[in-house]
């Protein structure tokens, strides 16, 4: 676990614009409360992977937690570990009810996505607190109260995800979103280790960036 005060000295790169990456993620995932999302992003901030899951309810450590992003950044995106050093960064969201504000399990989940980025060979990024009093990002002040815990019951009640191909040689051109078939994965790698799986409530919610339709990027 990380308090806050060792979270903010570690030097984490802060959000070009975390009002709407905060808005970006919580429409392609709808995050409830309970629900975890980590995110990719480029070098130059741009979102290129997320998924979204619902932690096991007994899982408090930082261990497990770190082994639970562990498992979704390997299936979301190509490891970094070749390079001399990182280029793209994690990010996680956390939405719970309660108040806002840190908590010692965000302090678990601050570990977590510490080391599992690190094991991945990626920058640890900003962590993002979602309350019914609005997102947060801890150790940085800014804040919002859009969107909030229980916006998810705002949006559409059917989503379509995509799972990012592992290269680029394996996406088809103009390949469009599709629902991620659940699948079972192992639980990171503790979980793999003791013959532990995901249950089908835990599966991941998956998506790839889509080319922004003012700009043209991705």
């Amino acid at each position: 676990m990380l308090d806050l005060e060792t979270w903010t000295a570690s030097g984490i790169p802060l959000l070009r614009d975390p009002r709407e990456f905060v808005l970006e993620l919580h429409q392609r995932h709808l995050p409830q409360p309970g629900t975890v999302v980590v995110a990719v992003l480029d070098a130059l901030h741009r979102l290129v992977a997320s998924a979204s899951f619902t932690p096991w309810p007994h899982d408090t450590d930082g261990w497990q937690h770190r082994n639970a992003l562990l498992t979704h950044l390997r299936r979301i995106i190509p490891h970094d570990l070749r390079l001399p050093e990182p280029v793209r960064t994690a990010v996680l969201l956390r939405c719970r009810d309660g108040a806002p504000g840190w908590t010692e399990q965000d302090g678990a989940w601050m570990w977590a996505l510490k080391d599992a980025s690190a094991l991945h060979g990626l920058r640890c990024g900003s962590y993002i607190g979602l309350t019914p009093a609005g997102w947060q990002v801890l150790g940085d002040g800014r804040s919002g109260r859009n969107p909030h815990a229980g916006s998810w019951a705002d949006g559409p009640v059917h989503t379509v995800t995509e799972l990012p191909p592992r290269s680029a040689l394996d996406a088809p051109r103009g390949q469009r979103t599709r629902q991620l078939t659940a699948d079972q994965t192992t639980h990171g790698e503790g979980a793999a280790r003791s013959g532990q799986s995901e249950p089908p409530w835990a599966q991941a919610r998956v998506t790839a960036a889509e080319p922004n339709r003012r700009t043209g990027t991705r």
